[in-house]
């Protein structure tokens, strides 16, 4: 089931054209306000086109509960009609993944004691959790992050780390990020974008070459051993 995108263009994007197979993993990386955010809400929906298809079938004409199951965008921080709703009510919302329960996916993200909480007295980095365990429970044939890293913790960053890539508990995953140490060590394929156009669209092992580093980031930043750092 490929997820593909089609000469696209608005008024931030130019001709972006991509192919993702089910199963496969990408990273969209960029410069800020280059396009990535607007490319993920065309991908899943948010913002209408008739340039994607999944399965062979125009996005655009298809919705509601078929689309919520085959991809999920989940947004840098939480954003919801009513912050009082519990953090388990939430969660029932988008609940398509029958493998597993709310409860079982609490106690992965070790946020068990959260349950009855409301959305509105969490932290930022709780309010994040709660982003990822939606997304464990919603189980989209194409699920994209859009900075997942953001406000957590290094444990809690390296839990995510784990969760992406375990095969078990998502399927395809589309993360946005501009942690580059982050974006290496996962090793899925990198989607790079620049002045509002694919630059790089390849195999992480190439992409993290130095020269390539050098060229896309105006030598910002560098590979020492197997670490990506910026230079200061």
């Amino acid at each position: 089931m490929p997820l593909k995108i089609t000469d696209f263009s608005n008024q931030i994007l130019t001709q972006i054209s991509f192919e993702l197979q089910e199963d496969q993993n990408l990273i969209i990386l960029g410069s800020n306000g280059v396009g990535k955010t607007t490319l993920a809400k065309v991908l899943c929906g948010i913002t209408q086109s008739n340039n994607v298809m999944i399965n062979d079938i125009d996005s655009s004409k298809i919705s509601g509960k078929k689309r919520a199951k085959l991809i999920n965008y989940l947004p840098p921080k939480l954003e919801i009609f009513d912050e009082f709703m519990s953090v388990g009510a939430f969660l029932k919302l988008g609940y398509f993944n029958h493998h597993t329960t709310i409860d079982k996916v609490l106690k992965i993200l070790e946020i068990s004691h959260l349950k009855e909480e409301t959305c509105h007295s969490l932290s930022s980095g709780e309010s994040q959790l709660l982003l990822i365990a939606s997304s464990l429970l919603h189980n989209a044939d194409f699920t994209i992050f859009d900075e997942p890293t953001a406000n957590l913790d290094p444990k809690k960053i390296q839990m995510l780390f784990s969760l992406l890539k375990n095969k078990q508990h998502l399927k395809s995953k589309i993360l946005i990020t501009h942690n580059l140490d982050f974006a290496y060590k996962l090793g899925f394929d990198i989607l790079f974008l620049k002045n509002g156009s694919i630059k790089f669209h390849g195999p992480s092992q190439l992409f993290f070459k130095q020269e390539n580093l050098d060229m896309l980031y105006e030598k910002s930043v560098q590979k020492i051993d197997h670490n990506i750092v910026v230079n200061l």
